[in-house]
């Protein structure tokens, strides 16, 4: 009982816009006076800080966002697109396909997924406006290819449900890769469905010789070379996430100087970015796990997973009710503040079910790119409002085909968990 009044205190400050780590630290803190008295509170936030801001491998996630920040500043995602429209560009829809292959390409070196929505707002949204595209359909794919990053190793997302669940973040991130693409080759087929049940939203490009096909590849090299600095040395056992994260950090950067654009105005400003986004992330983890804390005296974890083992339903059902929770979450809330908030709680009960929990993990950050694109957060939706200045209710008329042929696929992904597994166990030991 004590649990739910203050989980429902939690909610209530949440609602009310109090910032989620203050939340969690005033919520779990009543709870541990409740629960333990004021030497118990004093003797959680006298180490909890400490030991928590230190872990090892929370070090992956500034260096991942610095990493986002000096892909930002080399202008890579212009490159990109350019290249995949030389390709695909002449094909129905081809400019909307080739802004997913780029989102998937930026996301591949960035880890941030509104970075990259603001990135390919600026960029490839100007262009399917210029060529004619429907502006619903262009905002839309431009929306829901951000989210690729959230999945696309490296995962700023599944660094935080790795440190949070204890996982291999290595697995977790060599996990996101398959599944990644079939997000990809979801959005082009979405766009595909679209243009060919109405021709007129987008027209076609321009034509290219095969020789101008194949000068545009040069381009991708860089892309490659830094994506193999990450997920590469990953997969091969060469370094560890944390070791990668930092590998992929100072590649980002000799990145942006290889394209002239380091100054010492610039650079400020990306090393600020990422100080400010990595102190909000690491106060959210450090004052959840104060909450957690209160949640692992008062046995809650223990008594729902007790619960849902008595209940005589499959496991499949359980795990569809968790992850429409999920879905519905997502729709309110910001998706780290949510792994943080329930994957402590939910996590045990994954187990107890039989579910793998890196495959769970991957799972739900498909999950929250659906909440990354719907009402009333929907945060890509609103990155996109600001950069392309296009009204939020065009971009929302334009995500909704992409949130129904999402949700197929997350059923694709959770019948057959083999398609997010099989890579991660190919990993070098």
């Amino acid at each position: 009982m004590m649990a739910a009044g203050i989980s429902l205190l939690l909610l209530l400050l949440l609602t009310i816009g109090m910032p989620v780590a203050f939340s969690l630290f005033t919520a779990g803190s009543i709870g541990l006076i409740l629960v333990g008295g004021l030497d118990t509170l004093i003797g959680v936030i006298t180490t909890t800080p400490l030991s928590t801001a230190g872990s090892y491998e929370l070090i992956s996630v500034p260096m991942f966002i610095l990493m986002a920040e000096f892909v930002i500043l080399s202008g890579v995602a212009d490159n990109l697109f350019k290249a995949a429209a030389t390709w695909v560009g002449r094909v129905p829809g081809g400019l909307a396909m080739a802004t997913a292959i780029a989102g998937a390409g930026f996301g591949a070196i960035s880890g941030s997924s509104t970075a990259s929505a603001a990135t390919l707002s600026s960029t490839t949204m100007p262009a399917m406006l210029k060529q004619g595209y429907e502006p619903k359909l262009a905002a839309g794919v431009v929306a829901i290819s951000g989210t690729l990053a959230m999945l696309i190793p490296p995962s700023i997302a599944l660094v935080l449900y790795g440190i949070v669940a204890d996982v291999s973040i290595g697995q977790l991130l060599i996990g996101g890769v398959i599944p990644g693409i079939l997000v990809m080759l979801t959005i082009v087929a979405t766009v595909w469905v679209l243009v060919m049940l109405k021709p007129s939203s987008a027209p076609l490009g321009s034509a290219y010789t095969m020789r101008e096909k194949f000068n545009s590849l040069k381009v991708v090299a860089p892309m490659v070379a830094l994506f193999m600095c990450v997920t590469g040395v990953i997969y091969t056992g060469i370094a560890t996430p944390t070791e990668a994260s930092g590998l992929g950090a100072f590649g980002a950067f000799l990145l942006a100087v290889r394209e002239g654009r380091v100054n010492g105005v610039a650079l400020a400003r990306a090393l600020t970015h990422a100080a400010h986004a990595s102190c909000m992330i690491i106060m959210i983890v450090v004052c959840a796990k104060v909450f957690g804390y209160f949640v692992t005296l008062t046995q809650a974890t223990q008594a729902i997973v007790q619960w849902v083992g008595a209940l005589d339903v499959s496991s499949w059902v359980v795990l569809a009710f968790i992850l429409f929770g999920y879905l519905v979450l997502g729709c309110l809330m910001d998706q780290i503040a949510i792994l943080i908030l329930t994957v402590p709680i939910v996590l045990p009960l994954i187990k107890v079910l039989g579910f793998d929990p890196v495959w769970f993990g991957v799972i739900i950050v498909v999950v929250a790119e659906v909440g990354l694109i719907t009402p009333p957060v929907g945060l890509n939706v609103f990155v996109v409002s600001r950069y392309a200045k296009r009204p939020l209710q065009e971009i929302f008329a334009g995500v909704w085909p992409h949130v129904f042929s999402h949700l197929l696929l997350i059923v694709v992904l959770a019948a057959f968990p083999s398609i997010t597994l099989w890579l991660p166990a190919q990993m070098a030991p």
